[in-house]
């Protein structure tokens, strides 16, 4: 089961028997839907039929435009939409074959997706503060090794900006793992769902695509950018060269018989966003500044409390390591690994946070994963008061969320009672 997915499920058992709780478990945006995306998606209920198993050329053409404006020249013809970038991601491994190298931290997901497509993932460690992209020369190691011992590595997953760290690696560490797949012909499949949430967006995050563009695989959807996880709508850009396209008519085969096509009302709803009207942009921008706020202000409680972190730089995502204070919540709590820090939390003072074990550390790490994005209030009304509002952190519901969290870390790391 997937960690993020479990966890939600289990905060929720607690607040229905009545427990007060802290959800920082999964990325769910707690944001309402756009006005104008909402009328669109209605707009389209009546479109019934299959499609093409790509999606739709109105789909296609938009998100092949979005990649343009961002310095990716794409052809629609490379662009396969599916029912989430999350089953894009699995058909794609499934697509490429082999084993997979994966970042640690990564996304909870990518290694059971490799075991499911019938290949071993094979985890290579970040460098420090550069989440989401697997240290080059570790990399190479990694893979040589691998095929020395009879494996066969045929890709390797990375994430800009990253999630679970809200850290985004720097261009030279991107160009020089370009560079090490290119030498060891290996797919570089780029996760890019959190590209607009890059805090300051004068820096943003830089893809793969940009140094090793024939064997780049680009994937991204609206879940966070616009919070419309539910929709179930992502689109992938293949390598315009004729692995790519190879690798592309694979992904077609494979989604055919998976999931048929693309949802067509929801399609037409992608391709009004992916257009990048002056509304959905100025709702991303608002997004951006909400979770840069608030993740911040979030950030600055755990440090408060003596763990360490690395600046948060984009998602609303922080990931906390209170190795600091191993000595400290071992004779206070009993607390020695991940599981124990998030079992205190969360029975404690129903603060839910993952463990770094569910992002492919050890056991014994003393880091957790934990997201501010439904910290923005439990109605529509409060989270659209949170967008708009000029200084969010002011909002009586937000400062108690964020109190809240101050409380259960002070109890977590202050002095034995």
């Amino acid at each position: 089961m997937s960690a993020t997915l479990a966890a939600d499920a289990a905060l929720e058992a607690r607040r229905r028997a009545g427990q007060r709780v802290l959800a920082m478990t999964s990325g769910e945006i707690g944001l309402p839907v756009l006005p104008e995306l909402r009328e669109r998606l209605a707009a389209a209920a009546g479109e019934n039929a299959y499609g093409p198993v790509a999606g739709s050329a109105a789909l296609r053409e938009a998100a092949a435009g979005y990649w343009s404006r961002r310095g990716l020249a794409t052809d629609p013809g490379l662009v396969v939409a599916g029912p989430g970038s999350k089953a894009l991601l699995y058909a794609l491994l499934l697509a490429a074959g082999g084993d997979v190298v994966v970042p640690v931290p990564g996304w909870v997901s990518y290694a059971a997706q490799a075991r499911l497509a019938g290949g071993q993932p094979l985890p290579v460690p970040i460098l420090p503060g550069q989440g989401g992209v697997p240290d080059p020369a570790r990399l190479r190691e990694t893979v040589l090794a691998a095929r020395a011992a009879g494996r066969d590595p045929r890709a390797v997953v990375v994430t800009v900006p990253d999630n679970p760290t809200g850290t985004v690696a720097p261009a030279a560490t991107v160009r020089r793992l370009a560079a090490v797949a290119r030498d060891l012909d290996l797919f570089v499949i780029s996760d890019e769902i959190y590209g607009d949430l890059v805090h300051d967006p004068a820096r943003p995050a830089v893809s793969p695509a940009v140094y090793a563009p024939e064997r780049t695989v680009v994937t991204t959807g609206l879940t966070k950018n616009l919070a419309v996880g539910g929709w179930r709508t992502g689109v992938a850009r293949l390598p315009d060269s004729p692995a790519g396209r190879e690798l592309r008519d694979t992904l077609l085969s494979v989604a055919s018989q998976i999931w048929s096509s693309p949802p067509a009302p929801v399609q037409s709803a992608a391709a009004y966003a992916f257009a990048e009207p002056p509304e959905i942009t100025e709702r991303i921008a608002a997004s951006r500044r909400l979770h840069a706020t608030v993740a911040r202000a979030a950030a600055a409680r755990f440090t408060g409390a003596g763990a360490h972190l690395a600046p948060v730089t984009a998602t609303c995502y922080l990931y906390p390591d209170f190795e600091p204070l191993r000595a400290r919540l071992a004779a206070a709590h009993g607390i020695t690994d991940g599981a124990g820090l998030v079992r205190f939390l969360v029975e404690r003072h129903g603060v839910g946070v993952l463990p770094a074990s569910a992002f492919g550390e050890p056991d014994g790490a003393l880091r957790v994963r934990a997201a501010t994005s439904r910290l923005y209030g439990d109605t529509d009304e409060r989270r659209t008061t949170a967008l708009t509002s000029p200084d969010p952190l002011a909002l009586p519901w937000i400062q108690e969320a964020l109190d809240h969290l101050g409380a259960a870390l002070a109890d977590l790391t202050g002095p034995r009672p």
